[in-house]
């Protein structure tokens, strides 16, 4: 029986396990990290251990801290979550040395799996259908030959995969073998960074296939059953951002086949616990194996809104060595469940991880919804790890009520400090494309309704920063010394009122506003904001503004020079713009700047060097993924303001090219 529990994880995941934990009446034991002695999975916890340090490599990647806090606390069980050690066999095998229970499969079945190139050969003797690939060990460096060889024999475009781990770390497309010796170095430097084994593997890429997973569970008794299949094939740099249950590509024929092939694979390890076993499903309607995650999956819980289990709870009572109920194995399809992925990142700037501090968070409580979240108001966002916020889960009779609901609760979500992927997901939710169900690995880079959502703002805006402006005078007003109760931006005479700008994203906004006698008035850029305008109430935190005869409510944070509209409109993070800004603040034509806060990994050139446009000068890393730094254009490296190991912030300047002189 277990009494006790330690989460060798943070964030959501941490906090999803020790609910359930609680639930049963079982103890908690948390770890964190420096960066993380605020935050709510500690609090949660009955009780929590230090790991010092910020880095995972130092905290979340150390067995031995992570056993001797178990140890330490007299936990009598181990839950490994999703990512760090999850699937460390090593870890598993250390666990129960030290007279724990592993919550999940055993050591041998994490081995077998972890070297995804000896899982390929296992599931082909298993029947599971396989693409063929190629496999380059950590303690080996290949030369040229030896990779250029390898991608003639897989095939192009081929994938270079990170072979211990997973969430697109240590993974790129290469469409031709010029692309190879870089992607493979690049991956192995990644994932030695992210799983600490820089082992990669070389595998056949299918374009545009879907991505399909199964859910398994064993009992440790060589009973294995399916929970049906998730599509998760909408994502970025090969990580996922929307996950549902069920697929629209799978009929029942085929989700009978993608189970058996699930559960053969399962007993071919000995499977016990939860996981999952991934496929890619061509268009033709084969399917290959991909690998099987031997723990639980980030997007879990779609299956459990379908199926009505929890899988925390299975996973624990397995580990104890209750045999599959029967509800598990009776499980049934129950409607439909969507999971969208809530990540820290600037999704115009190319997906980049975004930091700061979140001043509100507020997801609306309603029925049909669920958020697994690992933040809260005041939490801060740091470079360190992976930037999911939270994952927010619809559950509908059909797949058009679970996305209406899940997309309406996006748009009602109040999220300050931290740009976040909240408008692209609602897009997507909302999408024709999607709602048909034509959603294959392709689709963020082929949807014309996703790609549109970022053209449409200007319009938006427009309002957007009128409400900006006004609650800004309303504040004023309000903290001023003598008539206040005037209203806010009144002029006795005319003239041009009141003026302010702002920055939303690239874009900037020039606001006018007079309201005398003849009513209100409002530019932006020097256009009238409607024919017909009117004021239903200002204060600093709300603006209730009607535009040719449309009224709308926005609600209004001011943080420093930052302020954060939300409405129908959608939400908005506005930067206010000195009216004089200073000439020390700008930066030379040609420098290169830090896109995020991250570490210098490597420096491609030197001062002196003459470089082309888009050659690669520098590399950073910022929550375990490495981001290049190209050159803008032709010219000379004549500054190069950091060094490998170097941390930066975002803005700060790395690199200054000058373009050479004209012959």
């Amino acid at each position: 029986m277990i009494t006790k529990l330690l989460v060798a994880n943070r964030g959501e995941i941490a906090a999803r396990v020790m609910r359930t934990a609680h639930g049963l009446g079982i103890g908690t034991v948390a770890v964190f990290s420096d960066a993380d002695a605020d935050s709510p999975f500690v609090r949660l916890a009955d009780e929590a251990v230090r790991l010092p340090g910020v880095t995972p490599s130092d905290t979340y990647l150390r067995a031995d801290l992570v056993v001797a806090a178990a140890v330490e606390t007299g936990a009598d069980a181990l839950h490994p979550g999703y990512g760090f050690l999850s699937e460390n066999a090593a870890f598993a095998r250390a666990v129960a040395d030290a007279g724990l229970t592993f919550v999940g499969p055993s050591p041998e079945a994490i081995a077998s799996m972890g070297d995804k190139v000896a899982a390929k050969a296992l599931m082909e003797a298993a029947g599971v259908p396989v693409l063929p690939g190629a496999v380059f060990a950590a303690d080996h460096e290949p030369s040229d030959a030896e990779l250029g060889a390898a991608g003639e024999r897989v095939g192009y475009p081929l994938l270079v995969k990170a072979a211990f781990g997973g969430g697109g770390r240590g993974m790129r497309v290469v469409e031709r073998e010029a692309g190879l010796v870089e992607a493979v170095h690049g991956a192995r430097r990644e994932a030695a960074s992210a799983f600490g084994d820089g082992t990669v593997f070389l595998e056949r890429y299918l374009a545009d296939p879907r991505h399909i997973e199964v859910q398994i569970l064993g009992d440790g008794r060589g009973g294995v059953v399916h929970l049906f299949e998730r599509e998760c094939s909408i994502q970025r740099r090969y990580q996922k951002i929307v996950e549902e249950s069920p697929s629209t590509a799978v009929s029942s024929e085929l989700r009978a086949e993608l189970g058996a092939a699930a559960v053969a694979a399962g007993k071919a390890i000995g499977y016990t616990g939860a996981g999952t076993v991934e496929f890619v499903l061509a268009g033709t309607g084969e399917f290959y194996f991909l690998e099987v995650n031997t723990r639980l999956q980030v997007e879990h819980p779609v299956t459990e809104l379908v199926t009505g289990l929890d899988l925390v709870e299975l996973q624990l009572r397995i580990a104890e060595g209750e045999p599959l109920p029967s509800e598990v194995l009776d499980a049934r399809i129950d409607g439909h469940a969507i999971e969208v992925r809530l990540y820290a990142e600037d999704v115009p700037a190319g997906y980049l991880p975004a930091t700061g501090t979140l001043h509100d968070w507020h997801i609306p409580d309603v029925p049909g919804i669920r958020v697994d979240a690992g933040v809260e108001p005041g939490s801060v966002i740091g470079p360190h790890y992976d930037p999911m916020l939270a994952k927010v889960i619809a559950h509908g009779r059909t797949r058009t009520d679970a996305a209406r609901r899940l997309a309406r609760a996006l748009t009602g979500a109040r999220i300050h400090g931290v740009t976040t992927n909240r408008d692209l997901l609602a897009a997507i939710l909302r999408d024709p494309e999607f709602l048909a169900g034509n959603t294959t690995t392709s689709y963020l880079t082929r949807s014309e309704a996703v790609s549109g959502e970022w053209s449409q703002r200007t319009t938006r805006h427009s309002r957007v920063v009128a409400v900006a402006a006004l609650a800004r005078q309303a504040g004023n007003r309000a903290a001023a010394g003598v008539l206040r109760t005037l209203p806010s931006g009144w002029r006795n005479a005319g003239g041009v009122g009141q003026r302010v700008g702002y920055a939303v994203g690239e874009e900037t906004f020039e606001v006018t506003y007079r309201l005398g006698r003849d009513g209100l008035d409002v530019r932006v850029d020097g256009e009238r904001l409607g024919e017909n305008v009117r004021l239903g109430g200002a204060t600093e935190h709300a603006v209730v503004l009607e535009i040719d005869g449309v009224r709308r409510e926005c609600t209004v944070q001011r943080v420093g020079d930052q302020t954060y509209v939300d409405g129908p409109d959608g939400s908005a993070t506005l930067t206010e713009l000195p009216r004089f800004p200073d000439p020390a603040d700008a930066v030379h034509a040609g420098s290169l700047l830090a896109p995020m806060p991250g570490t210098v990994v490597r420096r491609q050139a030197e001062v002196g060097d003459e470089v082309e446009a888009g050659q690669l000068l520098i590399v950073l890393e910022a929550m375990k993924m490495e981001h290049s730094i190209a050159a803008p254009m032709a010219g000379t490296v004549t500054e190069l303001a950091v060094r490998q190991g170097d941390q930066v912030d975002t803005g700060q300047v790395l690199a200054v090219v000058t373009p050479n002189e004209p012959e």
